[in-house]
């Protein structure tokens, strides 16, 4: 077993007894150092997030749960998500489980899952229970899953590692995203297993930062409307986004949307003819 300190794509990293990350081999700047893929159970096993269809990662994961393989759960279906599970179940026989969503563009069309599961539904590993923890956002069909025995939660791409996660509209909300962490500091957690990165201690003051962080945007948002007031979306974002990197603005692009949509809701912006004006 890997190093835990290092994340190593398609090296196996035991975690504890009870979970194990590999690593898929598509490292970018959406991605980090790729998407991690985890390996929960012991005598019965189940895979959270299988990943990208990437031939050597799927072969990897079949190598690491032999016969065990019981369930392959999804947190959603992002193309470097979900994809994978239709090759793992063939080669394992296990079942998929997950939530589909509306076709935004940006879905993975093969997920098709075998058992659609809701908030709170438990896959059952006879020495430890994942719990489904609906957390709509990122995209409308996003799950964590909570390991109740060690208050584990596997964030998907709820809370990533070292990013700040995108949300695009009109799969990602960024009203719902908010009220989804809100809803995480009501849930007993020790530590939270992210999609990309590294495992995350103290997961409420990381949650509260994450709030913060959105809020003190949106203000942001809200305050360059003293510099243009009406004015298009490319118009705010150099002026919203002004402490990030250009080369990224395509991307916070999405984020902005998704913070003037929630404003236009709230009825703190109007919008006319794809200008964004304060109320």
């Amino acid at each position: 077993m890997a190093d835990v300190n290092a994340i190593v794509p398609g090296v196996v990293t035991e975690l504890n007894p009870q979970v194990r990350r590999l690593t898929a081999p598509n490292p970018g700047v959406m991605t980090g150092a790729g998407t991690n893929t985890y390996i929960v159970g012991e005598r019965i096993l189940a895979v959270i997030d299988p990943g990208p269809a990437i031939d050597v990662h799927v072969q990897r994961l079949v190598d690491a749960v032999g016969d065990r393989l019981r369930w392959i759960l999804c947190t959603h279906t992002h193309l470097d998500h979900s994809p994978a599970a239709r090759a793992l179940q063939h080669a394992t026989g296990a079942q998929v489980l997950g939530m589909q969503a509306a076709d935004d563009g940006r879905q993975d069309t093969t997920f098709a899952p075998d058992r659609v599961l809701r908030d709170n539904d438990t896959v059952d590993l006879g020495l430890c229970v994942l719990r489904a923890v609906h957390t709509p956002g990122h995209v409308s069909n996003h799950l964590c899953y909570l390991l109740e025995q060690q208050q584990l939660l596997f964030t998907g791409d709820h809370i990533m590692q070292g990013s700040t996660v995108v949300i695009t509209p009109p799969g990602g909300d960024m009203s719902d995203y908010l009220a989804s962490l809100e809803k995480l500091l009501r849930i007993g957690i020790a530590e939270l297993a992210p999609g990309h990165g590294h495992v995350i201690a103290h997961p409420h003051e990381e949650i509260r930062r994450l709030i913060a962080h959105r809020l003190k945007r949106e203000q942001k948002v809200l305050d360059a409307f003293a510099k243009k007031n009406p004015a298009t979306l490319d118009e705010l974002l150099p002026l919203a986004y002004d402490d990030v990197p250009e080369k990224i603005h395509h991307v916070a692009r999405r984020s902005l949307h998704a913070h003037l949509l929630k404003l236009l809701r709230d009825s703190r912006v109007t919008e006319s003819a794809g200008y964004w004006a304060r109320a």
